[in-house]
């Protein structure tokens, strides 16, 4: 009887330990990142990114919302007049607040551990982070 209470004990420690609370949002992407590229296509598909010395940093909330260092209304390495924005983690986009000019969401993805934010380009447009940690 003594080895069915261990066994039930350890059973119950084991799937209790396995359960993960779920976070609102995607945690990968709620911290800070730091601008380390970016890539601008010269129209004929072969851009790469090309790395940037910059403190354009981009921060991600998990109340929805984005902030950044610099203007995240088209793409750039400068900081200075901040821009502000929400996300959507079900869409992978971003809406900036406050464009001058007309803007569409930009999009975002992950690779591997770099942030990808990609600007809406006729040709490839894209800014690579990586988190600060």
């Amino acid at each position: 009887m003594k080895t069915n209470q261990i066994f039930t004990i350890l059973t119950m420690v084991v799937l209790f330990s396995s359960c993960k609370k779920e976070e609102d949002g995607n945690p990968d992407l709620q911290h800070s990142w730091k601008l380390i590229a970016v890539l601008a296509d010269p129209g004929d598909g072969s851009g790469t990114f090309q790395a940037v010395s910059s403190d354009k940093t981009v921060s991600f909330f998990l109340d929805g919302t984005v902030s950044s260092n610099g203007s995240i209304c088209t793409m750039g390495t400068e900081v200075g007049t901040g821009s502000t924005g929400t996300y959507s983690v079900a869409d992978s986009t971003i809406n900036v607040d406050g464009c001058p000019v007309a803007h569409f969401p930009l999009t975002f993805e992950m690779q591997g551990a770099n942030l990808i934010l990609n600007y809406p380009c006729i040709e490839a447009c894209r800014e690579k982070y990586e988190p600060i940690d």
